[in-house]
């Protein structure tokens, strides 16, 4: 692949530029298209021109050879910490892994296992990890588990800095909570709650929004933690300050059996039913996963205009799936992406949710890959309340990806979407431009080393790992609470 040689990185080029490819996925007044050998042409931080080559004066003109040119993908469950859900998959319970705090560390005091400069480094190795995959739009994520409660606004300043320091526009804001799980001695998992704090945390993050208002590359979000730690005082409060911040919520709702199980015996009902009675859902709401919904949670999103963030890879791993992804559509609700999850892997993530769905339905017409690269691009940028992303189209952002065709990892393309989607990963995007911005160019990402960072990320979760017992129940040896795949072993074979 050619191209981009003579523009540095983390720049926007000044004038009129041209980027062409075999391949271009453009949004036109009569729906989303093909065009082959096609072009794209950007002033500044948006794009002017997308189609057939362009007849006009250009500054410079890139030609990307066989490659599809595709609107950056929107990631609304985005990764942004050095993963600890991967540590669950060959372990469990999750209540013996450390993934549900144990009475005894409660009443010993939880702790930050990270400190502020690594809290703000997992930030940025991890845009940049999205940068790699073609994500050009994110809405961070981050597990609670190994925090003393909730997120700070410090380390979302420094989140913001990241974000514009590499070129990815972002939805950010500290997640609270008003309580959280506890494993009692007798074995029971029981929800403790201390609204005061979370209503604090609230203020907090309301705080950060309206700092963010405003600013383009970072966007305000509120994101109280998951339904089940969340009281009605602090979720009506969420949903009025969104009103007035004029900001998405994101809400994690409807994922899992602790959630279904724990919301049932405090209100007698599912998530999204209690919600829908409090009159909380509606449009602004973001809800990953809906693996566990009713068919009557559904009708209650559809009804308030509830967007589902599906997160594939992470709810198959835990053998979870959406039931399913052509009757949420079918409903009319809106269903947009996530990762959620390492990799941060778009490409992968549509490819492992297009086989789900047609092994929940056992209907190879459950879904197609046009359907799966809306939700990951133009449907995540609707649920935003934005037109002008997750499109390549004349007077929308400079937002875009582009993926190698041409790599030897590839089977031979039938049709660019397609292959991409089942023949392929995000390891094949080669360039990801955002606001006209060049931040990933051939493996390399705008204001950071990947590789040097991806050394200090596996010191950083290393130590992290050996705090693992002090948040186990019974606090047994870290070889206890996360054996290897196979037995270690000295021996030496002669």
């Amino acid at each position: 692949m050619t191209g981009f040689s003579d523009i540095p990185l983390g720049t926007r080029p000044q004038g009129r530029w041209a980027l062409s490819a075999r391949w271009i996925l453009a949004d036109t007044p009569q729906g989303r298209h093909l065009v082959e050998n096609g072009e794209v042409v950007i002033e500044g931080a948006r794009m002017i021109h997308v189609g057939t080559p362009f007849e006009g004066e250009l500054a410079a003109r890139h030609a990307m050879g066989e490659a599809l040119i595709a609107p950056g993908f929107v990631d609304l469950d985005a990764l942004s910490d050095l993963d600890t859900t991967l540590l669950a998959y060959d372990n469990w319970p999750g209540e013996r892994k450390g993934r549900v705090w144990p009475r005894s560390y409660v009443d010993h005091g939880p702790y930050e296992m990270y400190s502020p400069e690594e809290l703000a480094f997992q930030k940025r190795f991890t845009f940049g990890q999205l940068l790699l995959n073609g994500i050009t739009s994110a809405a961070p994520i981050a597990s609670l588990f190994y925090r003393e409660w909730g997120e700070t606004t410090a380390e979302f300043d420094a989140a913001a800095e990241a974000a514009q320091d590499l070129g990815l526009r972002v939805w950010l804001g500290p997640a609270y909570r008003s309580g959280g799980m506890v494993l009692e001695e007798d074995g029971r998992i029981m929800p403790s709650f201390d609204e005061a704090r979370g209503l604090d945390g609230l203020e907090r993050a309301i705080a950060f929004a309206r700092k963010w208002q405003g600013n383009d590359i970072v966007n305000p979000l509120l994101a109280p933690d998951r339904v089940e730690t969340c009281t009605e005082t602090l979720l009506r409060r969420t949903m009025a300050a969104a009103e007035d911040i004029d900001c998405p919520v994101r809400l994690h709702m409807a994922q899992g059996a602790m959630e279904r199980d724990t919301v049932q015996a405090l209100h007698g009902k599912t998530a999204p039913a209690w919600m829908d009675d409090l009159r909380l859902l509606n449009s602004r709401l973001l809800a990953p996963h809906a693996t566990v919904t009713t068919d009557d949670d559904l009708r209650r999103y559809a009804d308030n205009g509830v967007t589902v963030i599906h997160c594939p890879l992470v709810a198959a791993r835990h053998g979870g799936a959406l039931r399913s992804f052509r009757k949420l559509r079918d409903m009319g609700i809106r269903i947009a992406m996530g990762t959620d999850t390492a990799p941060p892997d778009m490409v992968l993530n549509m490819a492992v949710g297009m086989m789900m769905a047609r092994m929940v339905e056992g209907d190879m017409a459950a879904c197609t890959s046009a359907r799966f690269m809306d939700a990951a691009t133009r449907h995540g940028a609707q649920a935003l309340g934005r037109n002008d992303i997750g499109v390549l189209r004349a007077g929308a952002k400079a937002d875009l990806a582009v993926f190698d065709l041409n790599d030897t990892v590839m089977a031979p393309t039938i049709d660019p979407v397609q292959t991409l989607i089942l023949g392929a990963t995000g390891r094949v995007t080669r360039a990801t431009i955002v606001d006209g911005r060049l931040s990933m160019r051939a493996g390399e990402v705008a204001g950071i080393d990947m590789k040097a960072a991806r050394a200090q990320a596996q010191t950083q979760f290393d130590g992290l790992l050996a705090r693992y017992p002090d948040r186990t129940a019974g606090h047994p040896p870290l070889a206890t609470i996360f054996p290897p795949a196979y037995p270690l072993s000295d021996h030496r074979q002669t």
